[in-house]
This record gives C-alpha cells, structure tokens and sequence, in this order.
C-alpha cells in the first residue's frame, strides 16, 4: 500500500497507513521544509533516473529485504504475546508428585532453553521497533513521493507509467518472496537450535557418563593401591607381628595345648555317651519288641479261652439231664453248681480285663442291649456262649489294624474342609463307623439327604410340631403309647417307662405323625426313631425318620395297606431267584415263603434281626448309601448261611431255622 502502486487513477490522495506498536507513535504531516528539501530529492532522482536508461528503482529510501515481517498481527500485539510467553515459560517450576523423580540437569537444561528463548524475543522486540522507525520514514518518504507524482503525472506519457506499474509489481513479488525465504530461514534457524539443544544435553549426558567411569576407575586404582599396601603391609609387618607377639605366643600356644586337651576329652566322653544311648536304643527297641510278642500272644490265649469257656458251657448243657428221681448224683450237682457259677455275670471288680475285653460279657453291651436274658437258663447259657464267641473275635481283630486309625486320619484330614462324597469315605462307612465317631457321621449323612426339606422350613420346626401334637387332638398319639414300651424291651434305654429314652421316643413319634397326616404312626416306627436316638438328640432323630420314609423308601411304604413293603418282597423274590438260584429252589421245593421273615427286616432295617455289632454296621451303609443296602445285606445273609440250610430237608425245620439264624451270625467283618 505504500509503494509506487498508490499513483494509479482511482486511488484516494488522503490514504493513510496505519501501524500498531508497543509505543505511543504519532503520524507526523511534512513541514514545508521538508517538502523543500524533498523536492530538490526528487529532482535529483529524475537525472539519475534518465540517465539509467529507463531503469526504474524504488523511492523508498531503504531496502526492503531488510526488513523482516514476521507476522501479519499488530506490533502491539505480537509484543504482548511474547512477554505473556516469556512470563509463562520462565515461572518457577512446582515439583508435584507426578515429577518427583525428574532429574536436576533436565531442568537446568530446560531454563536454559527458556533464558535464550527470551533473549530471542528480547532480540525480535528491538528489530520490531526498528521496523516502526524505518516504517515511518517510509511513510513520509511515501506521502512525499505522492505529493511529487501527482504533479510528474500530469506530463508522464502513459507508457512510462504502465512500465512503473509492472516494476511496482515485480518489486512486491520479490518481497514476497523474500518474506517466504525469511521465513523458512527462520524455520531453519529454530531446528538448527533444537538441535544445539539436543546436541549439548547428548554432550551432558556423555560428560555425566565419563565422569562416573571415571570416577569407577579412580575406584579402582584406589583399591588397587589399597590391595598393593595391604600386601606390602603384611610382607613389611610380619617379621614386626612375630618380633611383637614373641611374648604372648608362647601363652597362646599353652592355652591352645590346654584347649585341645579338653576337646579331646570331650570327644571321648561323646562317645562313650553315645555308644550308651545306641546301646540302650537297642535294649528299648527289643524289650517293645519282646512286648508286642508277649501282647499277642496273651491276646491269642485270651481268645481261645473264650472258646473253650464257650465249648465248656456247651458241654455242661449236654450232660445235664432230665431229673428222674428224687436223688440227685453228686455229679448231677457239681454239674448244675457249674452252669451257675459260668452265668453269673462279670462285674466291675475286674478292672484288669476291661483293657483285653472290649465286649465284656456283662448285662449290657456299649449300645444299652441285654446280653443275657434274666428268665431262661437255657437262654441264657446260649447267649454267654455268643458273647464268649464276641469276645474271641474282638480279641482277634486287636491284633490287625484298626479301622480306627483310618477314621482318626480321615476326620482330621476333613478339619479345615467340608466333608464330601467320596469312594474313600464309602469304603470307610462300609468297614464300620467307630462308635466314638457314629453321632458325627450318622447327623451328617442325615443332613445330607434332608437338606432341601430344612432349607424350606422355619426353625424351631420340629418344636412346632411337637407343640402342636400335644396341644391338639391326635388320633395316633394312643396307638403309639401302647407301643413304646414294646419298642426295645431288651434295651435299658427303653425298658421301663421311666427310662430316659421312652420320653424322646414319644416326642419323635408325636411330631412326626403331625408332620404325616396320611401314615400319623404305623409299627416298625418305633423300631426305627428308636435306634437313631441311641446316637441322636430328638430333632435329628426326627429327621433321620423324615429321610428313611419321605426320602429312601417308596410311597406307601409305611401307610395302613404296606403296599411299598409288598412290592420289595416280590422284588427281593426275584434278586433271589437270580443271585441264589440254588437256595431260591430249595425254598420252593419245600414252599417255604421266606418272604414273612424277611418282610420284618425291611420294615425296620434289621432291627431285632441281628446282633447289635452287625445291626449297627448295617445302619451305617443304609444311612450313607439308601435302601439298597437292605437288598445287599439280606441277599449275604442267605449266602452266608446257604450250606446251612441246604442240608435241611424239610420245612418245618427250615421255617424253624430261618427264624434264628440270623442272631447267629457273630463276626460283623463279613459285613465288610
């Protein structure tokens, strides 16, 4: 706008140009000295003109390369933004804890860079400052160039003046060039001073870099002229060490002379005290040794003393006769004082056997059952002589390894976690439950199978129940007082009405019969809610029943018509036609029903059927695995006894027969 270009037709003669500076700057009107003075100027330039042959040049009266723009903002504002830069880029730096681990070199490198980033806008400012002050030169040099042109123009020929408009033109397209040149110089210039920076912290980084080898190989050396003293030390102070440790040498020698003596004492006293203690490992080790023989082999006399007391009694029975007479043979009397003396039973005063003698042949076993009836001699002497025959058997199972042991194991293993089903634990139930471990494991085989019937309950259930039993009318509440004494009479639990399992028995029954409207009480209950409160408190005696006839048994089962009984008979018919074809023919050659001894056991699982050892065995599989094991256990007792009953021949002493042989059957390991 303040070239040449301002002459052409058209242009308004009162243009002005306006530029903006950090300053107060003032557009000054010329004097009339200066338009004087210029005008003798221009005179002169048209001779120099002329005489350049019509080569043209530019009436500003500086060089426009020289003068950089840099940016098309206002001075004032291109200033501003460079102190607010400056401002901003030289503020303190804040450590925080994101640049907590930032290292002080980076940051003296980075405020360098700040410092000489200022100094170059220090620089800009000064150059800006001299382009206002050569700006208003041009400005006036302008206006009087417009003041002598608008008369030049009036006696210029046209074509000069079209030749002036083209160089006016080829001058601004050279300045524009040069603003781009100037830019990409500076562009360069800035990557060129990236790169010093990039160059001196690589440098920095080498310098930190040498000065710790350096320093390591001043370590070095150092440590290398500590090592070469230290030898030329010890070289230099050994004959100074033994001339000044003359005199105590000899002390520590003698002292060491003492010392060596005592070790020496020491090391013999070992010895011998371990040649002892070897020798008396040896003698205990025998004497355990010779006492485990000396245990078994009282344990085997032990045992077959119980047979031949069992044979005796035996033998007693066969040669007592039939009173014929008044008279009684002093032998007919020594006789009967001996059956006598053998059933009396054994008391406490014997303390010395209870370690031999697991089942002693006492009133009652470990279970509350009567061991020998109180009326029959003949009952009698039949049952010392089966508990003679148990305990010969406990005491040959002493001498193997007790299932005992396992179980301790196992339980201890399962301390920590919860018990699962398992082929370890259902060989484990098989083998027997332990009687200290029974209530454990029957509560919780029980749990198992009425879980989804306690989670649908509220607590206190069973209480309810009971509650509801007594309080109300209820039709079964007399059929089951007739039965409870009848339950278990050869049981001391159950013997008398005031004996301590007759009133749980009655609660069991009551609130069950509450909970089961439709069966309320059928015989063979009893049985069952009875022998699961041997191990069993009153509620999980309750659920115990719940599972064997909600949970194991078919529908029907225990109702009035005994139809789910039914249906096992003619089952277990067929299993045995299959299983034991032999005895199934026998039976049916004589037709003999075994079905009306073996309906019992179903109904109430052996109870009554069997010895307590065998019976309790039995519970235990039936509680772990279902009704199953009924079908098992009574197919192997017909096995166990095939031999036995092939040989009868007719039916009468078969019916005879298998309405005792179970009781019979002593060693519960077959069970296993």
């Amino acid at each position: 706008r303040n070239s040449m270009s301002s002459l052409r037709k058209g242009n308004n003669e009162n243009r002005k140009s306006v530029f903006y500076t950090s300053e107060e700057w003032e557009l000054l009107d010329p004097t009339p000295k200066d338009l004087e003075d210029s005008m003798a100027l221009e005179e002169k330039r048209k001779h120099l003109a002329e005489g350049s042959k019509g080569l043209t040049s530019s009436a500003f009266p500086f060089d426009f390369g020289r003068i950089p723009h840099k940016t098309r903002r206002p001075l004032k504002d291109m200033i501003g933004s460079s102190k607010n830069r400056n401002s901003s880029d030289s503020s303190p730096t804040e450590w925080c804890s994101g640049n907590g681990n930032k290292l002080v070199s980076e940051l003296q490198l980075k405020y360098q860079s700040q410092q000489e980033e200022l100094e170059q806008l220090k620089k800009d400012l000064l150059s800006q400052k001299e382009l206002v002050r050569l700006l208003q030169q041009t400005v006036r040099s302008s206006q009087y160039d417009k003041y002598f042109a608008s008369r030049l123009c009036e006696g210029v020929p046209k074509d000069k003046l079209e030749l002036l408009h083209q160089k006016d033109d080829q001058i601004l397209g050279l300045n524009n060039q040069l603003e781009k040149l100037n830019l990409e110089k500076d562009s360069l210039q800035q990557e060129v001073r990236n790169l010093k920076c990039k160059v001196g912290e690589l440098n920095e980084q080498l310098g930190m870099l040498m000065e710790t080898i350096q320093a390591k190989d001043e370590v070095i050396m150092k440590l290398s002229r500590q090592l070469s003293e230290c030898e030329d030390n010890t070289s230099s102070q050994s004959g100074a060490v033994n001339s000044s440790m003359a005199t105590c040498t000899n002390k520590e020698l003698q002292e060491l002379d003492r010392l060596k003596d005592n070790l020496q004492g020491y090391k013999t006293q070992n010895k011998f005290l371990n040649k002892e203690i070897l020798e008396l490992s040896a003698l205990r080790r025998n004497a355990e040794a010779r006492e485990r023989e000396w245990q078994a082999k009282y344990t085997s006399l032990e045992a077959k003393l119980c047979q031949i007391e069992s044979k005796y009694l035996i033998l007693l029975q066969e040669m007592k006769t039939p009173v014929c007479s008044e008279e009684q043979s002093p032998a007919r009397e020594v006789i009967t004082q001996l059956l006598e003396d053998a059933l009396k039973a054994e008391t406490s005063e014997q303390p010395e056997q209870a370690f031999f003698k697991p089942h002693l042949v006492s009133e009652y076993d470990i279970y509350g059952f009567q061991t020998v009836p109180e009326d029959d001699d003949e009952e009698k002497l039949v049952a010392k002589s089966r508990a003679l025959d148990l305990r010969s058997l406990s005491l040959s199972e002493n001498r193997e390894i007790s299932t005992g042991v396992k179980w301790e194991n196992y339980l201890a293993s399962t301390m920590n976690r919860e018990m699962m089903r398992c082929v370890e634990l259902k060989n484990l139930i098989r083998s027997g439950i332990p009687h200290g471990h029974r209530s454990k494991m029957w509560k919780w085989c029980v749990n198992l199978h009425v879980k989804k019937f306690k989670d649908s309950t509220v607590p206190g259930y069973f209480q309810t129940l009971l509650q509801n039993a007594l309080e109300k009318q209820n039709p079964a509440s007399k059929q089951i007082e007739l039965d409870l004494l009848r339950t278990l009479p050869n049981n001391k639990h159950y013997s008398s009405p005031t004996s301590e399992g007759i009133q749980k028995l009655r609660n069991v029954l009551l609130a069950f019969s509450w909970r089961n409207p439709d069966i309320g009480y059928c015989q063979g209950l009893n049985r069952l809610v009875a022998i699961a409160l041997l191990y069993l408190e009153q509620e999980d005696a309750f659920w115990c029943l719940v599972t064997i006839v909600e949970v194991f048994m078919p529908r029907d089962y225990y109702t009035k018509t005994l139809l789910g009984s039914q249906v096992d008979q003619r089952v277990f018919k067929d299993l045995m036609s299959e299983k034991l074809p032999r005895l199934h023919a026998h039976f049916e050659q004589y037709k003999v029903d075994y079905t009306l001894i073996t309906f019992n056991w179903f109904l109430v699982v052996f109870v009554d059927s069997v010895v307590s050892d065998i019976l309790f065995k039995i519970w235990d599989s039936f509680l772990y695995e279902g009704p199953k094991v009924i079908f098992r256990f009574a197919l192997a007792l017909f096995k166990y006894k095939e031999e036995e009953i092939l040989k009868l021949q007719d039916s009468m002493s078969i019916f005879k027969y298998l309405r005792y042989f179970t009781r019979t059957i002593l060693d519960a390991r077959w069970v296993t």
